[in-house]
């Protein structure tokens, strides 16, 4: 019972360090980056260097967030700008340089599995039972992202010219606020932390051309139910991500890879604004 609780709450941490770069992105831009799976794998490969040139493997965040956030800049000014009046088109072709990504990732590193040493091994006993200390971690790291993420938006003025775009860009910009400067920040921030996602879960999994997508529609459903909103993205993991690791846990892991968009599905049919106020 309390390793299905734990496993829970971790799944729940995991989702939500994935998902809260795609969130930020949709609140900012209103498009869905589907590039996100591809700058995930970046950022898995960003630990495997790391790892490989035997660095400590703790450096693997910064690295991905570097590596991540250089790349969201290129592709934000490059593809992404000239597509904001055209939000369709700017999916797709979010959704082809995902594709782009892992076919040069590809070449540079080839398509086999690969995997990353993990910064902390061994497990904690808590109540009586062993449970990876390494997903205990990712816990606070997932709450060390949502409260830096939060104090930015709350606590800064580029947070305060930021949710003013998010609220009403036009007003915004009559009052004086450069949107684009906001807009490429915002992306360059947020394909960091998809980045950084993606060093944090390759401990767990391996490293391959094609790790982010599978995480990819996941996270785009949990953002859909979320709005805009961190507080609600944060509810969504916990039901939804609790909900997966039951259903896989009790039923079928099948059936439970399946729950989330499942689930999201209905929400959304029953509630459009999701877990969001209003």
């Amino acid at each position: 019972m309390i390793s299905q609780l734990l496993d829970i709450v971790t799944s729940a941490a995991i989702l939500y360090a994935i998902a809260v770069g795609l969130l930020l992105v949709f609140g900012v831009l209103k498009i869905i980056n589907f590039a996100h799976g591809g700058l995930m794998t970046l950022g898995g490969y960003a630990a495997l260097v790391t790892t490989q040139f035997g660095l400590n493997p703790w450096l693997a965040i910064p690295a991905a967030a570097l590596v991540g956030a250089v790349v969201g800049m290129v592709i934000e000014r490059v593809v992404v700008r000239p597509l904001y009046v055209r939000p369709l088109d700017a999916i797709l072709a979010t959704w082809g340089l995902g594709i782009i990504i892992g076919q040069l990732i590809t070449i540079g590193f080839g398509r086999g599995v690969q995997f990353v040493q993990s910064p902390l091994s061994g497990t904690l006993e808590i109540l009586g039972e062993g449970y990876s200390q390494y997903r205990l971690v990712l816990v606070l790291i997932a709450a060390a992202l949502g409260l830096a993420l939060s104090l930015l938006l709350h606590g800064t003025r580029l947070g305060l010219d930021t949710r003013a775009v998010i609220m009403n860009e036009d007003l915004a910009r009559g009052l004086g606020i450069n949107s684009t400067l906001v807009r490429f920040i915002t992306f360059a921030i947020g394909s960091g932390l998809a980045a950084v996602a993606g060093a944090l879960i390759t401990p767990l999994s391996s490293v391959d051309p094609n790790m982010g997508v599978p995480w990819l529609v996941n996270a785009f459903m949990l953002v859909l139910v979320s709005g805009a909103s961190l507080v609600s993205l944060l509810v969504a993991c916990l039901v939804l991500g609790g909900a997966q690791v039951l259903i896989s846990s009790l039923v079928s892991p099948v059936l439970g890879g399946i729950t989330i968009a499942v689930l999201a599905a209905i929400i959304l049919r029953v509630r459009p604004a999701g877990f969001a106020r209003g």
